[in-house]
């Protein structure tokens, strides 16, 4: 496969194209032991304590299931490396100082975070402003 999918990895770059975008639904963590027939997953990760499961709130509910940290997924919108550093850790502190938590998510070509439903608002204008201090920089 070599390099060519591989992604941005200067910090200086992704900051100054930082874009977010905001996933329509209310996205909640689960745990299992298998998983529940009928969920369509947003992700899943396996655990030796369990199977973490990142879905819709209203499909967790119409399950019967418990979950936990109602939330919104931002995807953000450069293809960074997996190697990339200090790309989430810039982020998920500024998100701090606004006194919101973050669960992060790296996939293959995006980096997707979890913020508090109702504090989406919030972290778009973190980001934005990020990428504008970057640019200016």
């Amino acid at each position: 496969m070599g390099n060519s999918m591989s992604g941005e990895l200067s910090l200086d770059a992704l900051m100054r194209t930082l874009k977010g975008t905001l996933i329509d639904g209310v996205f909640v963590f689960v745990t299992a032991d298998a998983m529940p027939a009928g969920l369509k997953p947003r992700m899943v990760f396996e655990e030796a304590e369990g199977t973490t499961i990142i879905c819709l709130r209203d499909e967790a509910v119409a399950l019967g299931l418990d979950y936990e940290f109602a939330s919104r997924m931002i995807t953000l919108d450069v293809h960074s490396s997996l190697e990339a550093v200090g790309f989430m850790a810039v982020i998920a502190t500024e998100l701090a100082k606004e006194g919101m938590g973050v669960n992060p998510v790296a996939g293959f070509y995006h980096d997707h975070i979890f913020v508090p439903d109702g504090r989406e608002g919030d972290a778009m204008v973190v980001l934005e402003r990020l990428a504008v201090e970057a640019r200016l920089a």
